[in-house]
C-alpha cells in the first residue's frame, strides 16, 4: 500500500468537505474541552481528598485561660480532656498544639496572603487539641461527647467543609461530563456523516479502484484516515481551549479555594496531564466511529 497515495486521499477528502470538517473538528475540540476540564476537576477532587486524609478531623480549641497558661497541656483541665480524648473509642490520634505551633501553621497556610500575616499574632490564637478519627466514629459524636467541657473554648468539626467542597467540586465535574458526553454524541454523528458524505462524493473512484483489484480495506483507509485526523486536531485545539480557559476564566475562579490553600491552583502540568488522554480519546472514538459507519452504512 503506498503511503503517498493513502496520505494524499486523505489531504483531498478533507479538503473537499471543508465545511463539515470545520464543523467536525470544532464538535469535537467543544467536547474534549469540557472532558479535559472534568479530567481536571477530578486532580483537584483528589488533591482536596489528600488534604481531608491530612487534616484533623476534629479541632478543640481550647479558652483563653488554658490558651495563656498551659503550653504543654502539662496541667488541669488540658491534661485530663487530652488524656480522655486519646482513650475516647475511635480517636487514632491526639496532638496538643500550643499559641506558638498554631501560629507557626497559619503563617505556612498563610504564605501567600501577606496581608493577612500581618495581622495574625500568636496571643490571638487559642491552643488547640488536634483530633484524628477512624472510620468507625464521626466528628459529630466526639463534638457531642466533650461540648461545654471545662477547658474548652470551642469544637470545630475541621473536615466539613472539605467534604461540602468536595461534593460541589464532584457535581461540577458530573455536569461537565455530562455536557461533554451530549457534545461527543453530536460528534460522532457529525464524523459518520462526513464519512458517509466524502465516501458518496468519491464512489465513482473507489469503484474503478475496486474493479481493479483493490482491497475494501485499501479503499476505506482514506476515510478512516480522515476521521482520525479530524479528531487529532480537535483534540490539539482542545488542548488551547483549556489553556485560555485556565487564564480567563479558572484561575479567577478558584482563588477564593487556592488562597485558602483548599486546592492547589489549576496549572500547565494539570493542562499538560489530560492533552495525551484527549488525543488518545479522540483517535479511538472518532477511529472507530469511522471505521463502524464504513462498515454498517458504506458499501466501497
Amino acid at each position: 500500500m503506498r503511503a503517498s497515495f493513502v496520505s494524499s486521499e486523505v489531504v483531498n477528502g478533507l479538503r473537499r468537505n471543508v465545511s463539515m470538517t470545520i464543523a467536525m473538528i470544532l464538535t469535537t475540540a467543544v467536547s474534549l474541552t469540557l472532558l479535559g476540564g472534568g479530567l481536571i476537576v477530578v486532580r483537584k477532587v483528589e488533591q482536596a481528598q489528600e488534604s481531608l486524609r491530612n487534616a484533623a478531623d476534629v479541632v478543640v480549641y481550647m479558652n483563653e485561660n488554658v490558651s495563656a497558661n498551659d503550653p504543654e497541656c502539662a496541667n488541669e483541665p488540658c491534661a485530663a480532656l487530652r488524656s480522655e480524648l486519646e482513650q475516647a473509642s475511635g480517636v487514632q490520634s491526639v496532638q496538643y498544639l500550643n499559641r506558638q505551633a498554631i501560629f507557626e501553621r497559619a503563617t505556612e497556610e498563610f504564605s501567600n496572603q501577606p496581608q493577612l500575616q500581618e495581622l495574625v499574632r500568636p496571643k490571638a490564637l487559642p491552643a488547640a487539641l488536634w483530633v484524628e478519627l477512624g472510620d468507625n466514629v464521626t466528628p459529630q459524636a466526639i463534638k457531642k461527647q466533650f461540648e461545654g467541657r471545662a477547658g474548652i473554648g470551642s469544637i470545630n468539626d475541621q473536615s466539613q467543609f472539605v467534604r461540602n467542597m468536595v461534593n460541589k467540586l464532584n457535581d461540577v465535574r458530573d455536569g461537565t461530563f455530562l455536557i461533554a458526553a451530549l457534545q461527543a454524541f453530536a460528534a460522532l454523528l457529525l464524523i459518520s456523516n462526513t464519512i458517509q458524505l466524502s465516501a458518496f462524493n468519491r464512489r465513482t473512484e473507489t469503484g474503478i479502484m475496486r474493479l481493479v483489484g483493490a482491497s475494501r480495506w485499501y479503499t476505506q483507509l482514506p476515510f478512516l484516515l480522515e476521521a482520525m485526523v479530524s479528531g487529532i486536531i480537535g483534540s490539539v485545539a482542545a488542548t488551547g481551549l483549556l489553556m485560555v480557559l485556565k487564564e480567563a476564566f479558572l484561575d479567577g475562579l478558584m482563588k477564593p479555594l487556592t488562597n485558602a490553600n483548599l486546592l492547589t491552583a489549576v496549572s500547565y502540568a494539570d493542562v499538560a496531564f489530560v492533552a495525551p488522554i484527549l488525543v488518545l480519546v479522540a483517535s479511538a472514538i472518532s477511529g472507530l466511529t469511522g471505521y463502524l459507519t464504513l462498515r454498517l452504512y458504506v458499501r466501497i
